[in-house]
């Protein structure tokens, strides 16, 4: 039985705003270790508004869906709306009731993000 919902196969085979942007205003990257995965976002901004965001990186169907959901929320926005993005906010966007260990790759685009937002 497949414990996913569709929406997050199709996020994790064709991931939204994957790959590299020309001129980010500012990078980061982390990566889970108890598993391996690793995700890079890449922010454009313009005065207080996400203009782009991108993200890279290797990681299971929760980890890349989970930072291709969270790029389609932030994309557009000003920065201050996308500071005010909860964990909670991309559970509920992902759908699906998470163990702690998926959780925990859910959450990898979040960290990633609100670090990111931070250097701003």
């Amino acid at each position: 039985m497949d414990i996913y919902r569709q929406e997050i196969i199709d996020h994790y085979q064709h991931p939204r705003n994957f790959g590299n942007l020309k001129k980010p205003t500012v990078t980061h990257e982390e990566a889970n270790s108890f598993c391996g995965d690793k995700i890079r976002m890449e922010i454009e901004t313009d005065g207080d508004k996400i203009n782009d965001v991108s993200f890279t990186g290797v990681g299971c169907a929760v980890s890349v869906a989970s930072a291709s959901f969270l790029t389609e929320m932030v994309k557009g926005v000003k920065i201050e709306k996308a500071k005010k993005i909860t964990k909670e906010d991309l559970v509920k966007k992902i759908g699906i009731e998470l163990s702690p260990t998926r959780l925990k790759c859910a959450w990898l685009s979040f960290e990633v993000l609100t670090k990111a937002l931070a250097k701003i």
